[in-house]
């Protein structure tokens, strides 16, 4: 007769499980806090960007600037593109639902696309704005110009601040850093135009600088854009080694194969993973999947895991009638 456990043992036990759900509150407490953090310097740059995006318009006009004219309606569609990421993360922060079981998290991930998209666009007609003014570059008021765009980088190069922590761990607010990042960029090829026309009245320089920025942005937002429709796709996230993964499973004891296992990301720093682990029969399944979900998540960030735990007979039935995928 197999000797019962011991009540120290049933508390270690017991006392593991607490632990390990202990540390995934305190992982998804710190996860929100970032996420309420982020949302705050997002609403700041939105008011910092939507104010000076009027301030430039106005400018433009006094001046007679087409330039700043043209900057401000880039400004535009960056502060359109600020809002809807602000609103998405707003939105991934409401609880799941019995519809939703996986709450609003995706909602960020379409907003990056989004964004993706309109950065591609954006860079696309300043392309084909640039290659009209080739033939023809218009005249325009460089001192005006000089002092508005100096301004605008300052403004920027603030809003660059605010959201440089949260862009690593949020790909929404990466696309909005990224959006920051291209009207610093525009700030700059401004200054530039405007100084070489003040200094040699050479006004093609306004097209040439435009262009080079526009290419810029369009390489700067491939990767988002991809990554965006990675994570629809769920796809595996390029930091987790597949391979790796499978081998650190088999290497636990008890393990005998694992099969039909998926990664996927839902969204910026949540990764789940599921799959079916083959065991010994002698194996203690709950020590065994504690193990298991031990390496998972501190090995490879993985804390979302849905594991079936199988005896070496089940799983060969289910391989005769159901296959392995």
């Amino acid at each position: 007769m197999n000797p019962e456990p011991s009540s120290s043992h049933n508390h270690d036990h017991c006392h593991g499980h607490d632990h390990q759900h202990e540390q995934e509150a305190t992982h998804a407490h710190h996860h929100a806090n970032a996420r309420k953090m982020d949302r705050r310097r997002l609403l700041a740059v939105i008011l910092i960007s939507g104010s000076f995006m009027i301030v430039e318009a106005v400018a433009g006009f006094w001046t007679g600037s087409l330039a700043l004219i043209a900057d401000s309606g880039h400004m535009l569609g960056d502060v359109a593109a600020l809002a809807l990421a602000f609103f998405a993360i707003w939105l991934s922060s409401r609880p799941a639902g019995p519809s939703r079981t996986y709450g609003y998290h995706r909602s960020e991930i379409l907003a990056a696309l989004a964004n993706s998209v309109l950065l591609v666009l954006i860079s696309i007609f300043v392309l084909f704005e640039a290659v009209q003014r080739f033939a023809h570059p218009p005249e325009v008021h460089s001192t005006q110009m000089l002092v508005v765009a100096v301004i605008g980088l300052c403004i920027n190069l603030v809003s660059m601040h605010l959201l440089f922590d949260g862009q690593a761990n949020s790909l929404n607010t990466k696309a909005a850093y990224l959006e920051v990042v291209s009207d610093m960029l525009a700030s700059i090829g401004v200054i530039l135009a405007a100084a070489i026309m003040m200094t040699t009245g050479w006004y093609i320089a306004d097209p040439i600088i435009s262009s080079v920025l526009a290419l810029f942005i369009l390489m700067r937002t491939w990767g988002l854009l991809k990554e965006s429709i990675d994570i629809l796709m769920e796809s595996a996230p390029g930091h987790v080694d597949l391979e790796e993964l499978s081998q650190s499973i088999l290497g636990v004891d008890g393990v005998l194969a694992v099969h039909e296992m998926h990664v996927w990301t839902i969204t910026s720093g949540i990764v789940s993973m599921s799959g079916h682990v083959t065991i010994n029969k002698g194996a203690d399944p709950e020590q065994l999947l504690d193990n298991l979900k031990h390496i998972l998540e501190h090995h490879f960030g993985i804390a979302h895991t849905t594991i079936q735990l199988e005896t070496e007979s089940a799983s060969k039935r289910c391989n005769d009638t159901c296959g392995i995928l």
